[in-house]
């Protein structure tokens, strides 16, 4: 016995990165020398040099950050295998997974990753599956449907063959018929033909359901979707399988389908207000102590990952100091060299692994595993208050009135929180009562005069909740780990082509933006909370992007407006210091190919990222900064936008050679980078046309480098400009941005 318990369940190993500090370092260093350079000369130039003084100190601080980041890598190494032997009987878990709209999030992909979960390597009577709908819509609970009957079939197949991949439609890419291998026997040829066809009709039901209005008949459990609006709506709340048992069925776990209500006057918060609904109603229904979120293209890639994610959540130690559990996101079928630069393999290699060194991995939203108890708002200091059987949330013990005060008027539920609060497993509940009173709690009206999205749950307030949620947990002394078992834990698609990319990113730095600046600014956390200093720093790393567009869009056009305005803001060729510049711009350069190289990529791919940062810093995070900064001033309110999602194999955006051509539409994020790309133009034009003064005498000729590697950089819109389509920038976003360049060379040649 003293064996088994001795027995490790996961360890965490400090990787060796001795080049790779010696490299940061060094870049900083030289980076400080600049700066020193730059203050000490400010009085003999002008306001262009303190300008550049300005950005460099912002890429300074900000090179500071990222080196902290990276500074302790370490990986996690976790042993499922002793899972058992340490845990006989194991815990349930509750997978929540949300989608909004069928139109940009398609059913077949939603179902694909609902099946993947329905199917991995856990004991099915300690699973359940709830599926969130904010876009109320009859196709997706008719896929639903339609999947649980494939589910009866599909979930067996996979535990009998132990299948690898139980995304279906990631599994039926490949034909194990055609291989000579031992499993191929005649059985398994059999089911697996029949497997597939009853995939491809399941397929044809939904692509069929699609193509109509109205997917169905709305009779039998269909009527309740008659009338109902998108954002006008009552709870509806489906048990698909499971319903008729106290436990859940043998074969496959319970299928659960929400759709919280939603009235036009009533906030609704997006998808922290249904992640908080799902919490409220699983706890009545199911009540497990983890709970696992995911998105709806994220499916589960690893069976093994309910077990590996156990492992870091089970042991002694982590019930004290680790809250979630989360799992990098990983992509599949991206495009060759990661054209739009959002695979974020790099970031995770590197950052990612740093940042799990230190209190541990950000929450990033989908393909993490909670706790029940520190989202109802547990402080690790109350953990020990569980077996002396007290309640406490938010570091104080707490009796009936408060719960019911912080958790709603619901006296079901507020048992249901105590019994996950106090460490207790299930909740002893009569499913029909539970099911009545899971609709109050999904009401859009329950959550007034209560503490959700405030102190407990997830958190209101941005639309990067997982962050803002994150934070919070961080700042009462949690700690999390990552989850990295081969193969990945989840994978999902990244968005293709420029318009998707570029809302992504603008989502991204609007919420975390408006989480800096907010009430729960991290800052106060480290002030006021239990937050690392070091985490602090990452904390301010992240949230700041959107201020970093700032800096870089001065910085990139510095050397158009010194050679239209017959300025500089680089020392002279002949002149030693410019030795300093010159060894950041080629240290930076080779680290970073080092990187991307290190991490199995191709220097296409480090090229790509190094075009895809500057035009995201440029464009999607300069809007996501104005967007911050009129809600700050009462202007506008922020508006969380759905990315779309691919269904296809492909990318779709056209590719000649294996190259990729960028998308193009008529949103404003793309008149910034526009104007940079003709304002770089203009100044290039004057050169060559012998119109800029010294040129060729020490002065100038760093900054038409300049001007040269940042138009290299938007070389997808110079193509644009003589592309059509999609691939060709609209003629009225060309218009604002000619409009917006002349402007600007107007006011350098008066300056």
């Amino acid at each position: 016995m003293a064996k088994q318990v001795s027995l490790p369940l996961y360890e965490k190993v400090a990787r060796k990165n001795t080049t790779q500090r010696a490299l940061d370092i060094t870049l900083l260093f030289l980076l400080l020398s600049l700066l020193l350079y730059r203050f000490l000369s400010l009085s003999s130039h002008g306001f262009v040099w303190l300008l550049a003084f300005l950005c460099e100190s912002y890429f300074t601080f900000n090179w500071f950050l990222i080196v902290n980041c990276k500074w302790n890598p370490v990986d996690f190494i976790t042993y499922p295998q002793n899972l058992e032997k340490r845990f006989p009987e194991l815990p349930p878990v509750d997978m929540f997974v949300t989608t909004a709209d069928p139109v940009l999030e398609p059913p077949l992909i939603t179902m694909n990753t609902v099946l993947s979960l329905l199917a991995v390597d856990y004991p099915a009577d300690k699973l359940a599956c709830y599926l969130s709908d904010d876009g109320c819509s009859p196709l997706t609970f008719y896929s639903l449907v339609e999947a649980s009957k494939f589910a009866k079939l599909w979930v067996p197949f996979c535990k009998k063959y132990n299948v690898q991949v139980r995304a279906p439609f990631r599994y039926f890419l490949d034909d194990p018929l055609s291989s000579n291998s031992t499993g191929a026997n005649s059985e398994f040829k059999q089911e697996w033909k029949k497997m597939k066809a009853e995939y491809e009709e399941l397929c044809l039901k939904i692509e069929a359901a699609s193509r109509k209005s109205v997917p169905c008949e709305l009779r039998g459990e269909f009527a309740v979707f008659s009338n109902v609006e998108r954002s006008n709506h009552p709870t509806i709340i489906k048990i698909i399988t499971g319903e008729k048992k106290q436990s859940f069925s043998d074969d496959v776990p319970r299928l659960v389908y929400i759709s919280r209500e939603k009235r036009p006057k009533h906030p609704h918060h997006y998808k922290a207000g249904a992640m908080n609904v799902l919490s409220r109603v699983s706890g009545l229904l199911t009540n497990a102590p983890y709970m696992l979120n995911v998105d709806c293209d994220m499916f589960a890639n690893n069976p093994q990952v309910v077990r590996q994610a156990m492992c870091g959540l089970l042991d002694s130690k982590s019930q004290r100091e680790i809250a979630f559990v989360q799992s990098p996101q990983c992509f599949y079928d991206g495009p060759k060299d990661d054209p739009y630069g959002n695979q974020l393999v790099v970031l995770i290699e590197y950052v990612g692994r740093g940042v799990a060194g230190l209190q541990g991995p950000c929450y990033s939203g989908t393909g993490c595993f909670h706790r029940r108890n520190v989202i109802y708002g547990q402080w690790p200091q109350d953990v020990e208050n569980h077996a002396r059987n007290h309640t406490s949330i938010n570091g104080k013990l707490v009796g009936n009135e408060v719960l019911i005060k912080e958790f709603g008027k619901s006296k079901r539920f507020s048992e249901s929180a105590t019994y996950a609060l106090n460490g207790k497993k299930g909740f002893p509940n009569n499913l029909s009562d539970s099911l009545e009173e899971a609709f109050h709690v999904a009401s859009c009206d329950y959550e007034f005069g209560t503490s959700w999205g405030n102190k407990i749950g997830w958190i209101y307030g941005s639309m990067t909740e997982d962050v803002m949620t994150g934070l919070m947990i961080h700042k009462k002394g949690w700690k999390s780990t990552w989850l990295m078992p081969k193969p990945p834990a989840f994978l999902g698609c990244a968005p293709s082509g420029g318009p998707a990319t570029m809302t992504q990113q603008k989502r991204w730095a609007t919420g975390l933006l408006e989480i800096l600046v907010g009430r729960n600014s991290p800052i106060f956390g480290f002030l006021k909370g239990k937050l690392q200093f070091r985490m602090l720093l990452v904390y301010l790393w992240l949230l700041s992007w959107g201020l970093y567009s700032v800096p870089e869009l001065l910085y990139a056009t510095l050397p158009a407006y010194c050679i239209i305005a017959n300025s500089q803001f680089l020392p002279k060729v002949q002149d030693p210091v410019i030795l300093i510049p010159v060894a950041i711009f080629v240290i930076y350069n080779l680290l970073t190919i080092r990187e991307h190289l290190k991490a199995g990529m191709s220097i296409s791919a480090w090229w790509n990222f190094m075009k895809m940062g500057r035009i995201t810093r440029t464009s999607a995070y300069l809007l996501a900064a104005l967007t911050v900064v009129l809600k700050l001033f009462g202007l506008s309110e922020t508006v969380f936008e759905v990315t779309q999602k691919d269904q296809s194999d492909s990318d779709g955006d056209g590719t000649k050679n294996g190259a990729i051509k960028f998308t193009f539409d008529e949103s404003p994020l793309f008149v910034p980078g526009t104007t940079l790309l003709l304002v770089n133009l203009t100044a290039l034009v004057i050169v060559s046309l012998g119109l800029a003064h010294d040129v060729g005498h020490g002065l100038g000729v760093g900054e038409v480098f300049c001007c040269l590697w940042v138009v290299l950089f938007f070389l997808p819109f110079l193509k644009g400009l003589f592309r059509s389509g999609k691939y060709g920038i609209p003629k009225s976003t060309i218009f604002k941005s000619t409009s917006l360049a002349i402007v600007f060379v107007f006011l350098c040649r008066t300056s």
